[in-house]
C-alpha cells in the first residue's frame, strides 16, 4: 500500500469529513500543531525515568488523537470522539500534585536545567501555539470548548512535569 495518494501535490488536503481545505488553513495548522505536539512528546518520554510522568505522558499522547480528530472534523457530526470534562480533571489532578509536591513554587525560572525538563519546556511552548492556533480557527469556525479547556490546562500540566523535573531551579534574575 502506498501513502502517498498525489492528491495534495497542489497544496490541498482532506479533512477526517473528506472536506479539501488549502494545507495552510487555519484548521490545518490547529490539528498539525497538535500533532507536532504529540510527536515531541514522544521523543520527550525517552528520557524519562519515572514510571508515572512515562505512563502519563502516553496517556496525553493518546487523547491528543481525539483533540486532533475534532480540529480535523468541520462536520461535527462526524466527530466521533470528544474531550471530556473526566479528561479535564484528570490533568488539573496532575497540577494539583506535582505542583503541590514543589511546594507552589512561584517566580520564573531559567527553563532546561536537564534533559527532561528542557523537552518538557519545548512541549508546554508548542502545547501554548497550539492553544493559540485554536482560539483562532475559533474566531472562524466551532470549535468544542472542551477541546480548547484540554489543551489550556494541558500546557499547565506539562509546566507542573516540568517544573517537578528540573535539577536545578535557576530564578530568573531581572536587571535594569
Amino acid at each position: 500500500m502506498n501513502i502517498y495518494t498525489k492528491t495534495g501535490d497542489k497544496g490541498s488536503t482532506s479533512l477526517f469529513d473528506n472536506k479539501r481545505v488549502s494545507k495552510d488553513d487555519i484548521r490545518v495548522e490547529s490539528y498539525g500543531t497538535i500533532d507536532e505536539l504529540v510527536s515531541f512528546l514522544g521523543l520527550t518520554k525517552n528520557y524519562i525515568d519515572d514510571k508515572e510522568i512515562y505512563n502519563l505522558i502516553v496517556e496525553i499522547q493518546n487523547k491528543l488523537f481525539t483533540v486532533a480528530a475534532n480540529l480535523a472534523t468541520e462536520d461535527k457530526t462526524k466527530v466521533k470522539y470528544h474531550i471530556k470534562e473526566e479528561d479535564i480533571k484528570l490533568l488539573e489532578d496532575n497540577i494539583d500534585e506535582y505542583m503541590g509536591r514543589l511546594n507552589n513554587p512561584t517566580g520564573f525560572i531559567i527553563p532546561g536545567s536537564g534533559k527532561r525538563s528542557g523537552y518538557l519546556h519545548v512541549c508546554r511552548t508548542i502545547c501554548r501555539r497550539a492553544e493559540r492556533r485554536i482560539i483562532t480557527l475559533g474566531n472562524h469556525s466551532e470549535v468544542d470548548p472542551l477541546v480548547i479547556k484540554y489543551v489550556n490546562r494541558l500546557s499547565d500540566l506539562i509546566y507542573s512535569l516540568a517544573r517537578y523535573l528540573e535539577e536545578e531551579e535557576i530564578k530568573v534574575q531581572f536587571k535594569a
